[in-house]
């Protein structure tokens, strides 16, 4: 399995997403502030992972930090956590995953414990996200494969995979699941422009497991489904609101559109740490405005006229009445998602 994000030897070692397909480059990151700026940056990418990523920073931060006393340990944590909050506003993961740590944190120095003791007590925990969230990706995959045809195209939007993930996938991880079940799944991965996560990671994991993919522009995808291609289409997301209102990559709410005219299902796959029960509805996401370069260049090539004005938002969020299911670890959620939310989150 492809190895996003790892801890090792009190570094943080992930693959450099930006250089991907071209090249498969590994960065070792040695403290919490670089471990930000990856995320921040883009190194990183995809809910899920962020949220590992932020916890393995974290927990970098305390072990460089161990040598102070511990009033000075908390006051850099605590600073630490802030830094982190302010990477990626969107995912809802990674404010999961802080929360999770200053958690074990606070818990830990109230015990009385040191500083040695704590520094090994949140990288234990960092760790076990991580695992956890491999484990949630196969277990929703396994849900999500049975709603998948047994001989079917399937599209997806952006990259859900491993890459965006602590391993597996999430909607990527309910076409694995299908395929490693004996299923016929061909795909087609909207490239998702500006940053085209669809052509370079999701056509290059797919392709590594041996899976049918065909990449499509996004302006593409409308005639796909005119031509009655698509059976199904599977994305993953960054934060869903109580009521089911899904942020994802912009672009998904336009696949949802296509998707609910020619009566093809919707599916949103996701761990229910991307369940946001405090936000009431989509319009309560805060969506990142991300630079506009990412608009105006392809690498380091500029495609658009100098002082053309560029919005580029990196979300956008799709009403809950056009998602047909929400894949979890704990199951299917289905409509009415303000009930069937809280209760898997209720299961944890």
């Amino acid at each position: 399995m492809l190895p996003t994000v790892a801890w090792k030897d009190d570094r943080v070692v992930m693959v450099d997403q930006r250089k991907l397909p071209g090249r498969e480059v590994y960065v070792e990151l040695r403290t919490a502030r670089e471990v930000a700026r990856a995320i921040e940056k883009m190194v990183i990418r995809g809910a899920p992972a962020i949220g590992v990523a932020a916890a393995m920073g974290l927990a970098l931060g305390v072990t460089k930090s161990r040598a102070k006393g511990s009033a000075a340990l908390a006051a850099e944590f605590y600073r630490l956590c802030d830094t982190m909050a302010g990477t990626r506003p969107t995912a809802v993961n990674l404010f999961w995953a802080i929360d999770r740590m200053k958690g074990v944190f606070s818990a830990a120095a109230r015990a009385g414990r040191s500083p040695a003791e704590i520094a090994g007590i949140v990288v234990a925990e960092a760790r076990r996200i991580h695992d956890e969230d491999v484990a949630c990706c196969r277990a929703l995959g396994a849900h999500g494969a049975a709603l998948l045809p047994d001989d079917g195209r399937v599209l997806t939007h952006c990259n859900a995979g491993a890459l965006a993930t602590g391993g597996y996938g999430t909607a990527l991880g309910v076409i694995r699941a299908a395929v490693e079940g004996g299923k016929r799944i061909a795909v087609y991965a909207d490239e998702t422009r500006p940053f085209l996560q669809g052509s370079r990671l999701t056509a290059w994991e797919l392709l590594r497991d041996g899976i049918d993919t065909t990449i499509v522009t996004d302006g593409m995808a409308g005639s796909l489904f005119s031509g009655g291609t698509i059976d199904a289409v599977v994305v993953g997301a960054d934060r869903i609101a109580a009521n089911g209102d899904v942020a994802n990559k912009i672009g998904t709410y336009t696949v949802a559109v296509l998707a609910r005219e020619h009566e093809v299902p919707f599916y949103v796959a996701a761990p229910t740490s991307t369940i946001d029960l405090a936000t009431a509805d989509g319009g309560g996401i805060p969506i990142e405005e991300r630079n506009s370069r990412e608009v105006t260049h392809v690498g380091t090539s500029r495609v658009a006229p100098e002082g053309a004005g560029v919005w580029n938002p990196a979300f956008d969020v799709t009403p809950h009445r056009f998602v047909a299911g929400i894949i979890t670890e704990r199951g299917i959620c289905r409509p009415p998602y303000g009930e069937s939310l809280a209760a898997a989150c209720d299961r944890a």
